[in-house]
Order: structure tokens, then C-alpha cells, then sequence
């Protein structure tokens, strides 16, 4: 099993990956509202980071939050979620778009899969 982890920046994007999972049969998934480091920076324009804002034309991301997911899935179906993730996304490889990573889970209580 592994705790698929996708930090969606393309937030606009949500809606229809929930319902790409649910016709791909994949469910459990939890949204969680988030944001990212630089994010937050550049909202509190932090004085004692100067540096890093002096590149803020270059880092400001075009979105204010993220939706993080978290799931347990099976193994086999980790590549099937990345699939449909790169999909609905546009690519996973673009800018600004998120990223997924999985984790191995070794114990789970409460569900089922």
C-alpha cells in the first residue's frame, strides 16, 4: 500500500480529477487546503528575506493556495492515479502545476482496500 500524496497547483483543475477518480474507481481521497513556502513569503514580504524576493517577478506563483490530496492506494494502482493525475493536469512536468509523491504505508486501520 502507499499514501499517494498530489500537491495540486492548478487548483481549477480539482473538480474534474475528483470525478476522473470516481469513473476510475478510485476513492478515499482527502482535500486539505494548502499553500506553499514561497506563497506565503511574498504575502507577508518577509523583510529578512530580501534575497529570495528580490527574484519575486520570477517566483510569484500565478495561484494564491493549493489543494493537497492525500490517499491510500494499492501499489498496482499508484500508475493509474498518475495517469489521470498528467491528464487532467496537462503534465505534472509543466511549471506550476504540482507534484505527486507516494509513500510506503506499513500499517492501516479504518479502511479497507
Amino acid at each position: 500500500m502507499k499514501l499517494v500524496t498530489i500537491i495540486l497547483n492548478k487548483t481549477e483543475c480539482l473538480d474534474e480529477l475528483l470525478e476522473k477518480f470516481t469513473e476510475n474507481k478510485i476513492s478515499g481521497a482527502t482535500i486539505i487546503d494548502s499553500k506553499g513556502m514561497v506563497q506565503e513569503l511574498i504575502e507577508h514580504d518577509h523583510e529578512d528575506m530580501f534575497f529570495l524576493m528580490s527574484f519575486r517577478s520570477l517566483l510569484a506563483p500565478s495561484h494564491h493556495e493549493n489543494k493537497t490530496i492525500i490517499m491510500v492506494a494499492k501499489d498496482e494502482d499508484v500508475e493509474r492515479i498518475s495517469k489521470i493525475v498528467n491528464k487532467v493536469t496537462g503534465g505534472l512536468n509543466k511549471p506550476d502545476t504540482g507534484i505527486l509523491f507516494t509513500l510506503p504505508i506499513d500499517y492501516l486501520e479504518g479502511i479497507s482496500l
